[in-house]
């Protein structure tokens, strides 16, 4: 029987084709060249124009609040590394199957990638804290991976194997040296070099000094005070913003009768204020580590509000950080005499850790993070609810947010030796002040524990109680009272919308 020449069937038959592995790493090194070319690009256009690190930033904007909030409390401040580490893991696979759609003709895989790389630009152009510019990473990255995926699947299907050895090696060698170049581009242009810079910073109005006792950290509360390298970091940033001292720029604007732009000199040679402050994540759960407080050096908000000029009608002060992050802070809040509210550019006798916001962030005291803490911020425009709605108010949650009464056990961590067990925590109401904590063993009556010396009412206390244990398992409740009298509520709700409530409860054995 003779196979008629014109049969696709026959012609199919006769193409030659990759094998698997090598039509797979075709797919792996076309994925690895992308995203070099982009990350070398997005050097000089801005880190986040790299399409790796857009599309992550779309996906956490566009991951609904519930999913977000599973996130944080599954992994953390893991969670940003979790997400990269996602994404990392589909685009091999989809990488891997580029190339095995692919191994007679290359446009299949081509298409997939291609696809992937039209993503990658719609992500950058939908990120408004970028340039015009910036689309040129994404679009680079996207003709290199379906240029290198045609060029490497020519070479292994028409070439020899050494020929195809040393196109692929020289793939890996170019796709390298772009990514090194990336990064040492980036790193030139980074705010490590500018922090240094900056030198001691010294407060005119200094806090008050920290009494011995704020603290019980030798029956296991934290410390009074959090290292920078310790204090919590929640964000949406997928990539730390790095902003210099000398390019950063502050605009004050909207219902003001003067628009103001500040520069960061302008501001560090001002006299500075310290503040001790505690602040809180509104995520952080009942018992969570989502706080710390820190020594915070700045201006007074309303120090450069008054020299704007607040017009009549104002609601809200609308802070826009450099990687486009928004929120909303209650501008009665802000102006309040005693609040504190402040733009801050130090931190623990230091300028701003780079991931803490420098050169400037926000510190509002007696309110949770999401409305009043804004890093790398760039822009405070004076507005009303009705005009301009923030992030996380787009997402669901509430306009106002007062951080809630709310107390946590520290000690004793699994076991204690029976009789007298001592208990200790930590209790807060920023901006109110805590008034009394009490503690249980079991269900038995409430009893008064010692307080540690407030510092400040803006500022956490620390607490404990000697307690009388048999041997077995028994549960510690806490509750605290602030200084309205109020006691916090034993009703548990989610973070969502305004921060967790409930008693913090846990479970020890004594023998």
């Amino acid at each position: 029987m003779r196979t008629d020449p014109a049969d696709p069937a026959a012609d199919s038959a006769s193409q030659p084709r990759l094998s698997a592995p090598v039509a797979g790493l075709t797919g792996l090194l076309a994925l690895v060249s992308a995203l070099a070319a982009g990350q070398l690009v997005a050097a000089f256009v801005g880190p986040g124009a790299s399409p790796f690190f857009a599309v992550g930033n779309a996906a956490i904007d566009l991951t609904p609040g519930w999913l977000k909030d599973f996130a944080v409390r599954s992994f953390g401040t893991a969670d940003k590394t979790v997400l990269l580490a996602g994404m990392a893991v589909v685009l091999v696979a989809v990488a891997v199957a580029a190339g095995l759609v692919s191994r007679r003709r290359p446009l299949p895989g081509q298409l997939i990638i291609g696809f992937f790389g039209v993503l990658g630009i719609a992500a950058v152009l939908a990120r408004s804290d970028l340039g015009q510019l910036a689309v040129v990473a994404p679009l680079v990255s996207l003709l290199a991976g379906v240029g290198v995926f045609g060029l490497l699947h020519r070479a292994a299907l028409s070439r020899g194997v050494s020929a195809s050895r040393r196109a692929f090696l020289g793939t890996v060698a170019a796709a390298g040296a772009a990514g090194v170049a990336g990064a040492l581009a980036g790193s030139a242009k980074d705010a490590d070099g500018s922090r240094a810079g900056v030198g001691p910073l010294t407060a005119a109005r200094p806090a008050p000094p920290i009494p011995a006792d704020a603290d019980f950290a030798k029956l296991g509360t934290p410390a009074f005070l959090t290292p920078n390298s310790g204090f919590y970091r929640i964000d949406t940033a997928l990539v730390v913003p790095q902003v210099r001292a000398e390019d950063w720029r502050l605009r004050l604007h909207g219902m003001v009768d003067r628009e103001i732009t500040y520069r960061y000199d302008d501001i560090r040679n001002r006299p500075l204020v310290e503040r001790i402050v505690t602040l809180c994540c509104v995520s952080n759960p009942v018992g969570g580590p989502y706080i710390s407080t820190a020594r915070f050096l700045g201006v007074d908000l309303a120090d450069l509000l008054s020299e704007a000029g607040v017009r009549p009608g104002a609601e809200q002060l609308f802070s826009t950080s450099v990687d486009g992050f928004t929120a909303g802070t209650p501008l009665a809040t802000v102006l309040e005499p005693g609040r504190g509210a402040m733009l801050a550019i130090g931190m623990n006798g230091e300028p701003l850790p780079i991931k803490h916001g420098f050169p400037a962030r926000l510190v509002v005291p007696g309110l949770y993070g999401y409305v009043s803490a804004t890093k790398w911020v760039t822009d405070l425009e004076v507005t009303t609810w009705s005009a301009r709605q923030a992030y996380w108010l787009k997402r669901g949650w509430a306009e106002q947010a007062p951080v809630k009464t709310e107390s946590r056990i520290d000690a004793p961590r699994g076991t204690a030796a029976a009789g007298k067990v001592r208990v200790a925590g930590t209790a807060w109401a920023q901006h109110t002040g805590i008034d009394r904590v009490e503690v249980r063993l079991d269900d038995g009556p409430w009893r008064q524990a010692v307080l540690s010396a407030e510092v400040t009412v803006d500022a956490w206390r620390m607490w404990w109680a000697e307690l009388d244990a048999t041997p077995g398992a028994h549960t510690v409740t806490v509750r605290a009272t602030d200084r309205t009298g109020a006691t916090q509520t034993d009703r548990v709700a989610d973070v969502v919308p305004d921060g967790a409530t409930g008693w913090h409860t846990i479970t020890f054995t004594a023998s």
